[in-house]
């Protein structure tokens, strides 16, 4: 894990290869192991998808050298296409709700990309449809739509799971993830799940997300602070399989901000809200492999860090949980 010790030509040849490392707070019998992804040099999970779809769309003709890629995003994907796109000769611009992260959205501003804001108010659905917009009026636009588009969850299908079956000798009992567009948890699902078709696979969502709908449950749609993970439109979120997924936990707000705390001040680990939600899944998950009620082919569980709680500090993540700005 994270062993380059040669000079590499490019930033595009740090993307992956991140620790895995064990959380403490979980049965000694039944471990939960994260990867921590904010070792990327964008620091999140994001590049990933960033260096990879951009890798493949330029080979297989879909975008041209000095082409534009317009992106609807949260900040994380927009870091992570922005670092790869300068590398690869690609113009990028970003199409991002008001309501997130400003530091993020001012890392893709210093990546060299455009920011173009939207409404919070109309949510990401609206983003999306912005975005598609702006592509018609450029030439040699393309959106690449990551919650659309199959590369997404190829991505991790063709790096983050092999990287976790190598480090733990394919001896997996369980995957949980949080989904935002569903790419970590479908790419890492599949691959798992065709190598070992009883791995137990878990969706986290935040306690006011919709994602229980594919399942036909009623939700009742809540605003969450937890961010990067969960929905409002479901329509939206077309690379979630729920053939793939066994069950979904839902994780309120004001656990996750408790568990923020938690990992920081007791494991060391700077992450943020979706991070912490994931813990939280992930350590309900190996309990129930542990006490017999989840049932799975081995003890360990992995699960994500997504990214850094730095990228969130004006938001207060680690003050009061009345005083954080979700």
């Amino acid at each position: 894990m994270t062993t380059h010790r040669e000079p590499l030509p490019s930033v595009l040849e740090t993307i992956g290869e991140t620790p895995l490392v064990r959380v403490h707070d979980s049965p000694d019998a039944a471990p939960v192991y994260a990867k921590l992804e904010s070792f990327n040099p964008g620091a999140s999970i994001k590049d990933r998808i960033g260096k990879y779809m951009l890798e493949r769309m330029l080979e297989r003709g879909d975008l041209e050298p000095g082409g534009t890629v317009i992106e609807p995003t949260a900040g994380n994907t927009g870091i992570g296409i922005a670092v790869a796109a300068e590398q690869l000769d690609v113009n990028a611009v970003f199409v991002v709700p008001e309501r997130f992260s400003v530091e993020k959205q001012q890392l893709m501003r210093a990546l060299g990309a455009d920011v173009i804001n939207t409404p919070t108010e109309d949510g990401m659905g609206f983003a999306i449809e912005r975005a598609h917009e702006i592509a018609e009026e450029l030439d040699g636009a393309v959106v690449p739509q990551q919650f659309s588009n199959p590369l997404n969850a190829e991505a991790h299908y063709e790096t983050t799971a092999p990287e976790i079956d190598d480090a733990l000798d394919g001896e997996v009992g369980a995957v949980v993830a949080g989904c935002g567009t569903a790419g970590t948890l479908m790419g890492t699902a599949r691959y798992f799940r065709e190598r070992h078709p009883d791995v137990h696979v878990v969706a986290v969502e935040p306690t006011g997300s919709a994602y229980r709908e594919f399942f036909g449950e009623d939700v009742d749609h809540e605003e969450y602070k937890t961010e990067g993970i969960g929905t409002h439109e479901i329509e939206t979120n077309e690379l979630f399989e729920p053939d793939l997924v066994d069950e979904i936990h839902a994780i309120p707000d004001r656990e996750v901000h408790e568990e923020m705390g938690r990992l920081a001040s007791e494991e060391g680990h700077l992450v943020a809200s979706s991070s912490a939600a994931n813990a939280l899944a992930a350590k309900r998950v190996a309990r129930g492999i542990h006490d017999g009620d989840v049932d799975a082919p081995h003890e360990s569980v992995v699960t994500v860090f997504a990214d850094s709680s730095e990228r969130y500090l004006s938001k207060g993540v680690y003050r009061d949980f009345e005083e954080w700005e979700g």
